[in-house]
């Protein structure tokens, strides 16, 4: 991305991520976070890479889903919103989470971090960590 694009936000990373089959894993990766990106879910701190090999494991184990921004703030450089995520996983299960938000954006319009918590609405015990899974 170049500082003439416009900024990405949680609805268009994690339909790239999640919800387009056929994306390239590193091709929605750099479309939507930063080369120094970081996270932190649910306590958890990952690098760019440990967040790449995250969405690897997901897009295992996601057949699809749909996510929807309840609420949205962005100011500079600041983001946050409260959305809710809606997995149906390939053992035909589903999981609803409802994720609390809040980032920094870097200067092209990419995520530079994230730190966010995740609260299981539907699903398994097995699956109150699909935010973090590997």
């Amino acid at each position: 991305m170049t500082a003439a694009t416009t900024r990405t936000d949680i609805a268009a990373a994690l339909t790239d991520l999640l919800f387009t089959p056929g994306l390239d894993l590193a091709e929605a990766v750099d479309r939507h976070f930063a080369p120094d990106y970081r996270q932190r879910t649910d306590g958890r701190w990952d690098d760019r890479e440990e967040f790449t090999a995250h969405i690897a494991h997901l897009r295992e184990i996601v057949a699809g889903g749909e996510i929807q921004v309840l609420e949205e703030l962005v100011q500079g450089d600041r983001y946050a919103d409260r959305h809710i995520v809606d997995v149906r996983k390939t053992d035909g299960s589903a999981v609803r989470m409802e994720v609390y938000l809040f980032g920094e954006l870097a200067a092209d319009g990419r995520f530079r971090r994230i730190e966010e918590t995740t609260l299981m609405l539907q699903g398994a015990d097995a699956d109150r960590n699909l935010g973090s899974a590997r």
